[in-house]
């Protein structure tokens, strides 16, 4: 399982790979209370997509891998201390485009699904900026 993209990324907000093969990754979220959006302890939705985008980027798992859009829909709520499990497959490749669908599950219950458009290109997308 080697992880070629987005390694500096906190895994405590984003999730924790627990499979990467070619065209699937694999992530765990264990939601905190630092994710929380109100005292009742629902996971504000940014983090789940977070974890999804980092789900999708590690399918594809090329070193300059970006996200240039995505489709998703928010299927049910996310309550802080449920873990997240997430899987993105590569279904199609287009020259340097790739699109992955990513789904997201609490147990067994669907919380987001979507399609997620990226981008593999031959340089860091800052470029030489400073």
């Amino acid at each position: 399982m080697k992880v070629s993209t987005h390694r500096r990324i906190d895994r405590e907000l984003c999730g924790e790979p627990v499979a990467v093969e070619p065209g699937r990754a694999e992530v765990l979220l264990e939601t905190t209370a630092r994710m929380a959006a109100d005292g009742r302890g629902l996971v504000h939705g940014g983090f789940l997509f977070g974890a999804a985008d980092y789900a999708a980027m590690l399918a594809v798992n090329q070193p300059y891998v970006v996200l240039g859009a995505a489709e998703t829909r928010f299927l049910a709520p996310v309550k802080v201390g449920e873990a997240i499990a997430i899987s993105a497959v590569v279904e199609g490749e287009e020259g340097r485009k790739r699109r992955v669908r990513v789904e997201a599950r609490a147990g067994t219950e669907a919380v987001l699904s979507g399609i997620f458009t990226c981008f593999v290109l031959e340089g860091h997308v800052l470029g030489n900026r400073q």
